[in-house]
Formats: structure tokens, sequence, C-alpha cells
């Protein structure tokens, strides 16, 4: 496991270590493991993200929508199903 230094605010500091000493954890094991909650958490979004243009399509999605353009729901769904076949062959 590789070390790293991080700056936190004494006062959370001194509440982390009074709930580690509650928990009879090590600090450490505490702050790993809301590394790893937060990690799961974005997860998703840094999957999507990575998908290539999609973030480009968001943002153009969203300009669209405020200016009151927009599709359908039975459109959207055919789209859709129109990028996935791409992507699996």
């Amino acid at each position: 496991m590789a070390t790293s230094t991080i700056r936190i605010p004494e006062e959370k500091k001194n509440i982390l270590k009074a709930i580690s000493s509650l928990e009879n954890k090590k600090m450490n094991e505490i702050i790993v493991e809301l590394i790893d909650e937060y990690v799961e958490r974005h997860k998703e979004s840094l999957e999507l993200l990575s998908i290539p243009g999609l973030y480009e399509k968001l943002i153009k999605s969203s300009e669209e929508f405020k200016e009151g353009k927009g599709a359908t729901i039975k459109d959207a769904r055919k789209e859709l199903r129109k990028e996935r076949e791409k992507t699996t062959l």
C-alpha cells in the first residue's frame, strides 16, 4: 500500500480520531473505507463520461432543451437502439 499525506482541518481530525477510538479501528482504515465509498458512488459517472462523444452530446442536448427543441420518448428510444447497435457491432 502506498503512503500519501492529506491535510484536513484539526477539528475533523479530532472527530475522526474519536470515531476510530470508539470503533476500535485505525484512522487509516476509516479513510480507506470512505475513499472506497466515494469511488463507488462516482464510478458510473466516470464510466459514462468515458464513452466517446457522450459529454458533447449531453451538452448539446441540454442546449436544445433550453431552446425548446426536443424529441419524443419514442424517437429517443429509436435513437438509443441505433447507438447500441453501433457499439455492439
